[in-house]
């Protein structure tokens, strides 16, 4: 298949993720004062969306609090940079198996398995212009960990994303989770048009060699408007292949911590890096009202509480 460069790119910061990279970098923001004002520097730096997590405010430790929720995105909104809101709805489906002999009962540390509803609340409240939807369950990373999401769980989930008019971005770690988004689309669970980013170098789903990366972008509908990224010491070299074959860009402390060796990188450092590569390659960064355009997105206030 010949690639068509895309000459109109957005790039996402994913501005604090989930994994265990508060104790690594002093830039990894926490709270949701360091979250927002990280999200809103990548926005100034060139970044159409901000992808966000959050985080307990003084162990750095992952999340699904309502509440932090609402004031990241309370803070966000009353910035005075504009920028697309994207709050992940990945957490809630966490296992931890016991040993080889004895997988059951679960472990208590790390698990955290939540109903459809309990792991859209945020979404609701806070009335994002996208939220992520993992579309899979693999083994992830960690020796035991399973991320779990099942179809009637996904069926469930995306189907209240679509009725709440958050556009859902289909996180693919593999091909079979793009198969199965199809499939959302196909039943009407998923409105046509979809959104998806590429998740490449995530152990254990896709590994980040190019053949394996242009077999997702080739299961990507050609109506479908996509972003890739990879991870560590890859992510500045995927901004150049995404643009290269057709998609838009991811970076940011989610998946990078580093801006060249021994260097620790800000998000908007990650951002300027990125604006760099894709100008220099001839294409043209926009901002979020051409992405809400593009993508048919409304922004919103959140509710009251």
């Amino acid at each position: 298949m010949p690639l068509s460069m895309n000459r109109e790119v957005f790039i996402t910061c994913a501005v604090t993720g989930s994994g265990g990279t508060q104790d690594r970098s002093p830039h990894v923001p926490r709270s949701p004062k360091e979250i927002a004002d990280s999200a809103i520097a990548a926005a100034k730096a060139g970044a159409a969306v901000v992808h966000c997590h959050v985080r307990d405010p003084e162990t750095g430790k992952p999340r699904r609090d309502v509440l932090l929720y609402r004031e990241v995105t309370e803070r966000i909104r009353d910035a005075e940079v504009d920028v697309v809101l994207n709050l992940t709805a990945g957490m809630g489906g966490d296992m931890v198996f016991g040993d080889v002999e004895n997988p059951l009962p679960l472990k208590a540390q790390g698990t955290d398995m939540g109903g459809a509803s309990n792991r859209v609340e945020h979404v609701r409240q806070c009335l994002p212009e996208i939220c992520t939807l993992d579309c899979g369950t693999m083994n992830f990373a960690e020796a035991d960990y399973v991320m779990t999401n099942t179809p009637g769980m996904l069926r469930a989930m995306g189907g209240m994303m679509t009725a709440m008019g958050v556009k859902p971005e289909i996180e693919a770690f593999d091909t079979g989770h793009l198969w199965f988004a199809k499939q959302l689309v196909e039943e009407g669970t998923l409105a046509p048009q979809a959104l998806v980013q590429l998740c490449m170098g995530v152990p254990w789903g896709a590994p980040d060699d190019l053949n394996t990366f242009m077999a997702m972008v080739n299961n990507v509908p050609s109506d479908w408007t996509w972003s890739a990224f990879s991870l560590g010491r890859h992510q500045m070299a995927y901004v150049a292949a995404a643009v290269l074959a057709g998609g838009n860009v991811r970076v940011g402390l989610e998946d990078n911590l580093w801006l060249d060796k021994g260097v620790l990188a800000t998000n908007a450092q990650l951002v300027e890096r990125a604006v760099t590569i894709i100008e220099t390659m001839g294409a043209r960064v926009i901002g979020p009202a051409e992405v809400r355009q593009k993508l048919g997105l409304t922004k919103r206030a959140p509710v009251a509480a």
